[in-house]
């Protein structure tokens, strides 16, 4: 069973730099281990104590995977799984708004 994985830039030093890769697994969490015995360390930087970690976002064919089933979502040949940091933090202006507030 063949799934692309797209790979964001900041996992891309355990695939040599590849931006999608090939893996396989009926679920994402043997996707998962699928990847890491060719790119060691990887999973480690997808997922704690057997979940996504929570700065980590998983899509599957664009629909997130934590609106499905999570790690234990079924895969078929063909799909493609996009790999995402999630994005934290605000403008300047809300921390300046919030720092007057604490006054």
């Amino acid at each position: 069973m063949a799934i692309e994985v797209r790979i964001p830039t900041i996992l891309r030093t355990y695939t040599d730099g590849q931006k999608t890769v090939e893996g396989s697994g009926a679920t994402v969490t043997e996707l998962f281990a699928d990847l890491e015995s060719r790119y060691s360390g990887i999973q480690e930087r997808l997922l704690e104590d057997g979940e996504l970690r929570r700065f980590v976002n998983v899509y599957l064919n664009d629909e997130d995977v934590r609106f499905l089933e999570g790690v234990n979502t079924k895969l078929s040949d063909g799909d493609n799984v996009t790999i995402l940091p999630a994005v934290a933090g605000g403008s300047s202006a809300q921390a300046t708004v919030r720092s007057a507030a604490n006054r």
